[in-house]
């Protein structure tokens, strides 16, 4: 019996590495691909100056941009932890998402101090109505803004314009401060899954810089 136990552990052990390996080359895989998708987008402006793993679910990159671009530019990428189960359980539970962050400095301090979130909210319930409500119309609002700022001034239009586009409605999240990282971008991993949309992503960081540049003047 303590043999047949042995067994049964060695192979459970010899299973837990293979899962970790297996998810690890996935990750690293996964993770390395949105880099280059990411820098063959940047082609002629920036080029990845170094990359190496902080850890088993995150890759770190410093990017070179050409003058009048970015600066201290470097890029996050957060896989899901599936190198662990038990952690990987926990994310899917709490619907953590694979993110890629770009962080850099824009030459000058903006002049706002901000942070943005992106939130949808979707609905599955199929609603059935009446035949009184039959002549209903439906309409598609637009985006609703919610601050908890007291004035809306006009340094925030050119920002919220711009994440309002086609191209910026894909980031979670969007960052300006005064002190170094000027500005951080994150965005949805999944939505980086060609070169087409990381050359969007980039022109997105474009005209965030651009709109922080406006509350300059």
């Amino acid at each position: 019996m303590e043999y047949l136990y042995a067994i049964a552990g060695s192979a459970a052990a010899g299973l837990l590495v293979l899962w970790f390996y297996c998810w690890r080359r996935y990750n690293l895989q996964k993770a390395t691909k949105a880099l280059r998708c990411f820098e063959t987008a940047c082609v002629g402006r920036a080029h990845v100056v170094e990359s190496r793993w902080t850890g088993q679910c995150q890759l770190y990159a410093r990017l070179g941009f050409a003058p009048h671009w970015f600066e201290n530019a470097r890029v996050t990428i957060q896989m899901l932890p599936r190198p662990i189960p038990v952690q990987w359980f926990l994310s899917v539970l709490r619907k953590q998402r694979e993110t890629l962050t770009f962080e850099a400095d824009l030459g000058y301090a903006p002049g706002l101090h901000l942070d943005l979130f992106h939130q949808r909210w979707f609905t599955h319930r199929h609603i059935h109505t009446t035949a009184v409500a039959q002549n209903w119309s439906v309409t598609r609002p637009s985006p609703v803004v919610l601050t908890t700022r007291a004035s809306w001034t006009h340094e925030l239009t050119p920002v919220v314009n711009t994440l309002m586009t086609s191209r910026g409605h894909n980031l979670l999240s969007v960052r300006f401060r005064q002190s170094s990282p000027h500005l951080a971008a994150t965005i949805d991993l999944e939505a980086l899954s060609d070169e087409e949309m990381a050359a969007g992503f980039l022109g997105v960081l474009r005209d965030l810089a651009a709109s922080a540049s406006a509350t300059k003047h």
